[in-house]
């Protein structure tokens, strides 16, 4: 049974967030304060943190900052705040997902479960990446759409290894530059959607309505998980 984590100074929040999580069968475990919540992972260790920005005394960003310093361990930050800065601050020190007060409880078991595939795939090394009908041997450096085999740059391919490979990831444009780190590439994040453009001109059956890259505005890109 996978132990998540939820940090938060809320007690209902907290109660709400365990009822359900736990009637999806996880084990749940909390903390209100993020002294508390790095204490706890040192003891508990569990396999995902839901982790609200807004703490009192240590915040959730320095939590998230803490913990990126010796763990992967995935995280989903929770936060009231609408400031699309916040929510670049947090996925650029590692978190992997976040989720905006009010929330559907539903939606967030929804995106606990999404997180946790992500992660245990992310940990398999595999030569062959497949998401839906798109496939990316890794090896070769090829790319097919069904039959179709697609033709990319270099750092085509990487930016989409970089996607594929955690389908549903949100990822910055910063972190997709350091994706494609080494390669040939204008050192400036907006270089990234002239890339990103080029891929769903060549992978998208209709590239104006992409189905596979969608755009996250204000954040940057992910691939989707439900194709």
């Amino acid at each position: 049974m996978k132990k998540i984590l939820v940090v938060d100074d809320e007690p209902k929040i907290i109660q709400l967030t365990q009822d359900y999580l736990e009637n999806a069968g996880f084990s749940v475990i909390s903390a209100g304060d993020g002294e508390r919540a790095l204490a706890v992972i040192q003891i508990e260790k569990p396999d995902l943190v839901v982790l609200d920005l807004g703490l009192p005394g240590m915040d959730g960003l320095d939590v998230c900052r803490s913990i990126r310093k010796t763990s992967n361990l995935p995280i989903i930050m929770l936060t009231a705040r609408d400031e699309e800065t916040d929510k670049l601050v947090g996925l650029e020190l590692g978190a992997d997902d976040y989720i905006t007060k009010p929330f559907s409880p539903k939606e967030l078991v929804a995106r606990v479960r999404s997180v946790l595939r992500r992660s245990e795939l992310a940990q398999e090394e595999r030569e062959v990446i497949r998401v839906g009908d798109v496939t990316l041997d890794l090896p070769r450096m090829q790319v097919t759409v069904g039959d179709e085999e697609i033709e990319l740059t270099a750092t085509e391919f990487q930016l989409l290894q970089a996607l594929a490979s955690q389908p549903g990831r949100i990822f910055t444009r910063s972190q997709l530059l350091n994706a494609v780190h080494g390669v040939a590439i204008e050192s400036y994040e907006r270089a990234i959607d002239a890339h990103i453009k080029n891929i769903r001109r060549k992978l998208e059956p209709v590239p104006h309505e992409p189905r596979y890259i969608q755009t996250v505005y204000g954040v940057g890109y992910r691939f989707s998980d439900e194709t």
